[in-house]
């Protein structure tokens, strides 16, 4: 249960965020910046890389 929970917890944020972003909405200011699209893929390695040290810092593995 423990490499469900692990897999789930780090896999749906950065989902949500790529399914966000590619909605392609365009009131969306990210859209519009020079930065954008690197800003969107910090926020999705962020999403991903702060549960993975969450759980290594909780001992889970």
């Amino acid at each position: 249960f423990k490499v469900l929970t692990i897999a789930s917890v780090v896999g749906i944020p950065p989902t949500l965020v790529a399914s966000i972003y590619g909605m392609n909405f365009a009131n969306m200011p990210e859209l519009h910046w020079n930065f954008g699209y690197p800003f969107g893929l910090a926020v999705i390695l962020v999403s991903t890389l702060a549960p993975i040290a969450w759980f290594k810092w909780r001992g889970w593995f």
